[in-house]
């Protein structure tokens, strides 16, 4: 699919991509519910999930004659790599599962799809990328659609929700490096590294503290669903950062709130109610992406530092 997409130009083609990962986005997070309730341990379901990705890539990387490019990388673009990994494919995840157990589902969601203001801010200051009055308009009207959302206002932060808030800057912090390391690696090569090394290290936790053994004793069942998430984050990170080289980070991580439109509709299509609050949320979010999008990223017409998406 990616290389049937090097006829468009590179910005559409980018946002294309970016939409492609929040599809895949929000239909993982409608199905990993079932997932993270099965295998029980989200430590060792996040670490046997992200090596079979690892490996997925490993064989993308291979199919699309990239292995030579991996061979010949220096060893600045494999500290990267591993920066990639440890900020964005270990800790924040051992902090937001961590948190998520200490405060609601809703306020993690919440805190968690803030990231893009982050993101924004850390781009402006080290990527030079400019925030538009369009830009503002848009994050304002995601932030409204993600309030919708919540069923009622957070008034005080708590352990857990610190927590998740630490483990979005970090997921922040890393996309910022990833957007810097696309310029002179290929995004297939960016996705493994943040999957490889971040597995690296989450199971180099799991050794430390004792938390390997539930890993023996998975069933077949279980595998075979952490496979099948293991499939939709495998889609998720090879579009996301295919799609991220040709792309201003702050762009591509607001079109990230699309998934959850798409979890909300599938939900609706499954039979489950949607409410009210959560209609509004779509049409904010919708209407905020029309904004932070904006004609000029359509019709490819963005000049200087947007134009190479750095």
């Amino acid at each position: 699919m990616i290389e049937r997409l090097k006829s468009i130009p590179t910005i559409q083609k980018g946002i294309l991509l970016a939409f492609g990962t929040a599809l895949v986005s929000g239909i993982a997070n409608f199905v990993n519910k079932g997932g993270v309730t099965l295998v029980k341990d989200p430590f060792v379901y996040t670490a046997i999930k992200n090596l079979i990705t690892a490996g997925l890539l490993l064989g993308v990387l291979l199919l699309f004659k990239n292995f030579k490019q991996l061979k010949s990388l220096k060893r600045l673009d494999w500290l990267k790599l591993t920066l990639i990994g440890l900020v964005g494919g270990s800790i924040p995840f051992l902090l937001f599962f961590k948190g998520l157990s200490l405060t609601s589902a809703a306020s993690a969601s919440f805190i968690h799809k803030t990231m893009f203001v982050y993101v924004a801010i850390l781009a402006a200051m080290f990527l030079r990328e400019k925030i538009s009055k369009e830009f503002l308009i848009g994050a304002l009207l995601l932030i409204l659609g993600n309030l919708f959302l919540l069923k009622k206002l957070p008034v005080s932060f708590s352990k857990g929700d610190l927590m998740v808030l630490a483990a979005t800057f970090l997921w922040a912090i890393e996309n910022v490096i990833s957007k810097y390391a696309l310029r002179d690696l290929d995004g297939k090569i960016v996705a493994w590294g943040r999957m490889f090394f971040g597995s690296i290290f989450i199971l180099g936790y799991l050794g430390f503290s004792g938390g390997l053994a539930p890993i023996v004793s998975l069933s077949i069942v279980q595998i075979g669903w952490t496979a099948i998430t293991a499939g939709l984050l495998f889609g998720y990170v090879l579009t996301w950062y295919s799609g991220l080289k040709y792309v201003p980070v702050s762009v591509a991580t607001a079109i990230l709130m699309f998934g959850s439109s798409v979890t909300t509709m599938l939900s609706l299509a499954s039979g489950a109610s949607v409410s009210l609050k959560e209609i509004a949320a779509g049409v904010s979010i919708m209407a905020g992406l029309a904004f932070i999008i904006s004609l000029k990223y359509l019709s490819g017409k963005v000049s200087g530092t947007l134009q190479k998406g750095t």
